[in-house]
């Protein structure tokens, strides 16, 4: 119910009708414009950078930020091209790849199939929400089927392959250990009730998930053969042997699916309420591969085939999770312009808290003329701040990045820069540039 819910929140938002899914689509082409000649040269709007500076203080090494206007000029920019642990602020480049590889309807199916010789086969792509009820619903279909193709329900013991990642993908290589004991820090899975957490993470969630199948089939007076198997295994017990046999028009079927929220809900979760495991699961589909070193590899091709600025980049993870990341103000900036050109851009910008009012934002900035009218990310590492997002201004909206990594009071810093932003929308030096350049409103 949760997930429906939040899915019609979303659409209603974004005002998007109908049911058909859209065509996936990538960003335009990048072209040269003046502000991208620009983000790599002195700043184009003294005075905010005087307040950038002003706002830092002393503390301007622990610091990194960068403005963009809406043509992609850079309005301010003090260590833009350092590259710094950005903390979940990586799940605005995860989040971004997965929306535009694969469209705001698509969704994680966890699927029955049964194969020709009758065995019954689990699989998954990492619902975040897969519930101990829809495993249940699938136990008592897998029941029904009592291992054959026969209507009758068999006495025999159903025979059950799960098919799960490695123990040693279930956590990202370089994610502290003690992290890995919290519900932020659970393992990533493709079939992880609950998202692998309850009050605190589930160290073995394939014996979890076991358990809740075994459970629900004795309950019913049946009986179960599990099978847990890699997912990229091919020296599968129960079912090579089955096809020698068989006609070969038989084909494997799906007896049962069950589906998530689509993308643009997957998004907010991640984005709004900095879901570490969704965030993980989409940058691995979206990459095509759960080996997290070739979907980091693929991310990080995708990010530069969108024109941002490179220098420093490093993708460890699809959270921010690992302290291995390493981001840039200006490709995160760079990164938020570039989606805003993107045809699915709304729901990208919908998917992010909302100052005062949503999500992480939703204490921050509320009793300022930046309520509601800043949409962002926020990361938080030990000694690590971030945020990121797009500003409104009655110039238009400013694309603003900020990460420290050590500075003393983060927060007061982040809001004094975003109310600079917002009140020097229209720099002062450009009146006399824009009447050379024949530029006007």
């Amino acid at each position: 119910m949760m997930r429906r819910f939040t899915a019609l929140v979303l659409l209603s938002s974004l005002n998007v009708t109908g049911a058909v899914a859209q065509p996936l689509l990538a960003p335009p082409p990048v072209q040269q414009r003046q502000g991208r000649a620009l983000l790599g040269m002195g700043p184009l709007c003294p005075a905010l950078q005087r307040s950038v500076e002003a706002s830092v203080g002393s503390e301007s090494r622990a610091w990194s930020i960068s403005v963009l206007d809406d043509r992609g000029q850079a309005l301010a920019d003090l260590n833009g091209g350092l590259a710094r642990i950005p903390a979940s602020n990586q799940k605005l480049v995860s989040t971004a790849f997965a929306l535009d590889r694969l469209g705001p309807d698509f969704r994680l199916r966890t699927e029955l199939l049964r194969h020709p010789n009758g065995t019954l086969e689990l699989v998954g792509e990492g619902d975040p929400d897969l519930s101990v009820a829809e495993v249940q619903r699938i136990a008592m279909v897998a029941l029904g089927q009592g291992g054959s193709r026969r209507p009758s329900v068999s006495t025999q013991p159903v025979k059950l392959v799960v098919r799960e990642e490695p123990r040693q993908r279930w956590w990202p290589s370089d994610w502290h250990p003690a992290d890995r004991s919290y519900a932020y820090g659970a393992p990533i899975t493709r079939l992880a009730l609950t998202s692998n957490a309850l009050y605190m993470a589930v160290m073995n969630p394939a014996a979890r998930l076991q358990q809740v199948l075994d459970l629900a089939i004795r309950r019913q007076g049946g009986q179960v053969q599990l099978e847990l198997q890699d997912h990229d295994s091919v020296e599968d017990s129960f079912v090579e042997e089955s096809f020698v046999e068989e006609s070969v028009d038989e084909k494997s079927v799906v007896l049962h699916r069950e589906e998530s929220a689509p993308m643009h809900a997957l998004l907010s979760l991640a984005n709004t309420e900095s879901h570490n495991f969704t965030a993980e699961v989409l940058m691995r589909e979206a990459a095509n591969s759960w080996d997290l070193g070739q979907a980091s590899l693929i991310t990080t091709r995708w990010l530069q085939a969108q024109g941002v600025p490179m220098g420093g980049v490093r993708i460890r993870d699809g959270s921010g999770l690992s302290r291995g990341n390493r981001l840039t103000t200006r490709a995160i900036s760079t990164l938020l312009w570039r989606m805003a050109q993107h045809p699915l851009g709304s729901y990208y910008q919908a998917s992010m808290a909302i100052a005062g009012q949503r999500g992480t934002l939703r204490k921050r900035f509320g009793s300022t003329t930046l309520y509601g009218r800043f949409w962002g990310k926020t990361g938080t590492l030990s000694g690590v701040r971030s945020i990121s997002g797009v500003l409104e201004t009655k110039h238009g909206p400013r694309y603003v990045s900020m990460i420290s990594n050590g500075g003393s009071a983060p927060f007061a810093v982040m809001g004094d820069v975003l109310l600079a932003s917002q009140r020097i929308s229209r720099c002062p030096s450009w009146n006399g540039i824009e009447r050379m350049n024949g530029v006007r409103d």
